[in-house]
């Protein structure tokens, strides 16, 4: 009987072995064959094949949690449903100067969207600027105010944030607020949980604590958009949070950039924020409050770029890559955070080697340091083509502005990493102005003190440099 037993527990041991090891093959070729129909990047694809099959378990979790795109599709069907015929690219071309009809032609095939004429544009300078601007559009609310925000905080700005957005809301307002669930805190929404309790409508993106929804971590709307009656808009790169009031001298303050629009482009502005609202909430925006008919307000050419992981995946890189090919005289960025891929970067270096002047500003120091490490062993490749970085001093700046030949301006929400231009939902708008774009060239070159130069990388110790690229190889994520 002993004997009998004793033979029992081997078998079920031999089975249960085989049965493991029957598993972790299954899963790991169920994640090879998902990676190579799915994926498009071929780095990517064989260092996703590759850990599902070294580590078969924690691979296929992880591929599961940050590989996989499950928004695609709902996006897709969300698109069919709120397109309208005033977003549909027209058959003529664009007004646009004759050296840019061609890169015009692209932009317009690459977001289906017309470029609109007639539009003013006003530069605010930090939250300094930006707040009271905003504040009083939205004190002036009579039909309807959208917001969205990547951070917005229970501070002394998000409180005066939120007591407008009541009022507006008591004076009949329609009222909508979108904040991102990661971005203003996974687990304490403080501000999100004082509108709710105040009757305003408001929504976290793509949120849950469930382990189950997990894999949405990793997507997030770093949209910052203000659209007030469907006739003012404001986007940038400004979070609402008190280290954004320069003057105040917060403890760690943050420069950044905002804009305010009036004209035709707020209507593109309005769409963008209906449609991530009905993504999260499934509640279609319609009607006059929030898309009123819209009279020419100024001088300025605009257009909406939005980009995500969804239907407008990698738009706006797309665009930037087609304003760097057709570049004729002058590249010029500020960015919090440079780390484009391969193709960006090898594209800037050709623009410099053609004679284009290409210049990138980044912060001396971020507010993260491991992109600062990641960036240092990144730009080797631009040095040495003749592209210029500049260091730019404190305080850290959150702008993001791109100026093409003194007259094609890029602002917005998107950084120049693979997150913003492949994870993140993005939105920048497009803008010929000759003003505009002096008025930030001119900002700009006042930040070229400093430049990295090779014999700056060169004397950084061994132990350094393997820091640095250690920190690159988590590019796509950070």
């Amino acid at each position: 009987m002993e004997e009998i037993i004793f033979r029992w527990i081997n078998l079920s041991a031999f089975v249960r072995s085989d049965v493991v090891t029957l598993s972790r093959f299954a899963l790991s070729l169920a994640v090879m064959v998902h990676v190579l129909l799915h994926r498009r990047e071929v780095g990517a694809t064989i260092g996703w094949i590759g850990l599902a099959w070294l580590a078969p378990i924690s691979g296929s979790a992880l591929y599961a949690l940050f590989g996989v795109n499950r928004v695609s599709r709902r996006a897709r069907q969300l698109d069919m449903k709120l397109s309208t015929r005033a977003e549909a690219a027209p058959a003529r071309a664009a007004p646009v100067p004759s050296a840019y009809q061609t890169f015009e032609h692209a932009v317009r095939q690459i977001t289906r969207l017309p470029i609109q004429e007639g539009n003013s544009v006003q530069r605010l300078h930090n939250g300094d600027e930006a707040y009271p601007a905003m504040l009083a559009a939205i004190g002036t609310a009579q039909h309807s105010v959208a917001l969205s925000s990547y951070i917005f905080r229970d501070d002394e700005v998000g409180g005066t944030f939120f007591e407008a957005l009541v009022a507006a809301k008591a004076r009949g307002a329609e009222v909508r607020v979108l904040i991102d669930g990661i971005g203003s805190g996974y687990f304490f929404h403080r501000i999100y949980r004082r509108l709710r309790r105040a009757g305003v409508p408001v929504a976290l993106f793509m949120h849950s604590a469930l382990p189950w929804r997990m894999p949405f971590l990793n997507l997030r709307t770093h949209k910052k958009l203000l659209i007030v009656d469907g006739a003012i808009g404001f986007t940038g790169g400004i979070n609402i949070a008190d280290e954004n009031r320069v003057a105040s001298h917060p403890r760690r303050p943050v420069r950044d950039t905002h804009f305010r629009f009036e004209g035709p482009v707020v209507g593109q502005l309005a769409r963008a924020f209906a449609r991530s609202w009905a993504f999260a909430m499934g509640e279609k925006l319609d009607g006059e409050r929030w898309f009123p008919s819209l009279a020419s307000a100024g001088e300025a050419m605009a257009r909406v770029v939005t980009s995500g992981p969804d239907a407008d995946i990698e738009k706006i890189e797309f665009v930037v890559l087609q304003a760097l090919t057709c570049a004729q005289k002058s590249i010029r960025l500020v960015t919090p955070y440079f780390l484009p891929n391969e193709v960006v970067t090898s594209v800037m270096s050709l623009a410099a080697v053609r004679g284009i002047t290409v210049d990138i500003i980044i912060p001396q120091t971020s507010n993260h340091r491991l992109v600062d490490w990641a960036t240092r062993a990144h730009v080797g490749l631009l040095l040495e083509n003749g592209v210029r970085v500049w260091l730019d001093e404190p305080p850290f700046d959150h702008s993001k502005l791109l100026v093409i030949d003194g007259i094609w301006c890029f602002v917005g929400s998107a950084n120049w990493d693979m997150r913003s231009f492949r994870l993140n939902f993005e939105l920048n708008v497009e803008i010929y102005d000759a003003d505009l774009a002096e008025q930030i060239t001119g900002t700009m070159e006042n930040k070229m003190a400093r430049r990295l130069t090779q014999a700056d990388l060169a004397r950084r110790s061994l132990l350094v440099r393997l820091r640095d690229a250690s920190a690159r190889l988590l590019l796509p994520y950070i």
